[in-house]
């Protein structure tokens, strides 16, 4: 029920924060705790095996690079062209299509009842190959570079999501017997986090929200449309089941958009952070209706 109900709490808090942001941007500093008591929960229905069987399959993960890097940035450049963006939109499209994959699109994958260590994995190897593959895909677009924070995500990446799914690992392998009982809770837990992490984005990016016209709105949904289904048709088109295809699809569509909202105010302007504080939001409730969706489908 929970699962199901995840997107009409996603887009109810959402409304509301955007309503009345200030109360939710009070609470800015909790996203981080958040997201980890989350990765966490996500730790505790995990095992070592699973990590195991993931880095046995190279190749998955390199596919998964090849759409992460080859089909986003290529996508946010063509869209942005083709509706006539502004210079200023076009290059926080091709930032956003640039950036690696979001510690959001762990939890979606987990919701999703996708393949959680392979999403993990994906996003952790996305974030070291980002490094090399954000500036050089801006250049090749943009024509210029920009010095992408390595350290800083690197970091970011071992504290929100390496811990606190290798702790609840650690604590999955020996109170499993205990943790089984209690093991309904977890999605609640991660359901319940998202959401007021949506919220809290939704009310720190409102005032930029107001500045959102139809053909920016439009590209975003396109782009994260594209990402979604690329990794979804192309993994079913490789014979891959259906698992995987939901796990690429998410990790695919959902982008480290902060990070590009970061490098647009420090390297550009206000403006070209637009298209990345709308993705934020976008593919969280996108993913989060997607999530709702395969979950029922899995039911049955």
């Amino acid at each position: 029920m929970t699962r199901t109900l995840f997107p009409l709490f996603a887009i109810g808090l959402s409304l509301m924060a955007w309503w009345l942001p200030a109360p939710f941007m009070a609470l800015k500093p909790a996203i981080v705790p958040l997201l980890a008591v989350i990765m966490l929960s996500m730790g505790l229905s995990l095992r070592f095996e699973d990590f195991s069987r993931t880095l046995k399959r190279p190749w998955l993960i390199g596919l998964g690079m090849l759409l992460q890097f080859g089909i986003m940035p290529l996508a946010a450049y063509l869209i942005a062209r083709q509706l006539g963006l502004a210079m200023e939109l076009l290059v926080g499209m091709v930032l956003v299509g640039a950036s690696a994959g979001g510690t959001a699109s762990n939890v979606i994958c987990y919701l999703a009842k996708g393949d959680v260590a392979l999403s993990i994995t994906l996003t952790t190897v996305s974030t070291l190959l980002a490094v090399i593959a954000m500036p050089g895909l801006t250049w090749l677009y943009l024509g210029q570079s920009i010095p992408v924070p390595f350290v800083e995500m690197l970091v970011s990446i071992i504290k929100i999501v390496i811990l606190p799914v290798l702790l609840g690992v650690i604590l999955n392998r020996f109170l499993h017997r205990a943790l089984k009982k209690i093991q309904f809770l977890f999605p609640v837990i991660a359901v319940s986090a998202i959401v007021v992490i949506i919220a809290i984005i939704v009310a720190l990016n409102s005032q930029r929200l107001a500045q959102v016209g139809p053909a920016l709105l439009l590209a975003v949904v396109l782009h994260n449309l594209i990402g979604l289904l690329a990794g979804y048709g192309i993994a079913g088109l490789l014979g891959y089941d259906a698992r995987i295809r939901r796990t690429l699809a998410i990790e695919v569509g959902m982008q480290n958009s902060g990070l590009s909202v970061a490098l647009a105010i420090k390297y550009f302007s206000a403006a070209t952070a637009l298209p990345g504080a709308l993705f934020s939001i976008w593919h969280n409730i996108s993913g989060s209706l997607l999530a709702s969706w395969w979950t029922r489908k899995h039911r049955k």
